[in-house]
């Protein structure tokens, strides 16, 4: 026997369906803020690189899965996508990303670590007030979303089935 514990995230807590139906209120009060980050312009690539990325860190499979695919359909590139955790270590991210995911993972790990002045020195030399705003709010709707569905562990997309096997 494996001294692994074997873990049982994709077991919901509660389902996509039926938390949506429960508090409407909430998911198109984050509906309402991802809209208005599109609105301001943010680069769709860049958001999806970002969420995937978030929730890479945050370990929410659904979310995970969902911008895996929106990314894919943003044309994000697959080589991006497959070194994403690695991002500091290769040279296929531009300045402009670079900037962004690393905002992304210090706003990510505030509680760890306090949001550092050459950081946001860096991201704002990269952005304008604008974007550097719609990109917070990405972020941020990211990570409230990654604690929804992590926390009640909803099946990813395309293991529907699996789950109800």
């Amino acid at each position: 026997m494996s001294d692994i514990p074997r873990h049982t995230a994709h077991t919901p807590h509660i389902s996509w369906p039926a938390f949506e139906q429960a508090v409407p209120g909430a998911v198109a009060a984050l509906r309402n803020l991802a809209q208005a980050v599109e609105s301001a312009g943010l680069d769709k690539k860049l958001s999806e690189l970002l969420k995937v990325r978030v929730s890479q860190i945050n370990g929410c499979a659904f979310c995970l899965q969902l911008h895996l695919d929106w990314a894919r359909k943003a044309g994000v590139s697959p080589l991006q996508l497959d070194l994403l955790p690695t991002w500091r270590e290769v040279s296929c991210f531009d300045a402009r990303e670079r900037a962004a995911l690393a905002w992304a993972e210090a706003l990510t790990r505030m509680a760890q670590a306090p949001i550092d002045d050459a950081l946001h020195a860096t991201v704002a030399s990269h952005f304008s007030t604008t974007e550097l705003a719609a990109l917070t709010g990405a972020i941020a709707n990211i990570n409230a979303w990654n604690r929804i569905a992590g926390a009640l562990r909803f099946t990813p997309p395309g293991l529907e089935h699996a789950a109800a096997a």
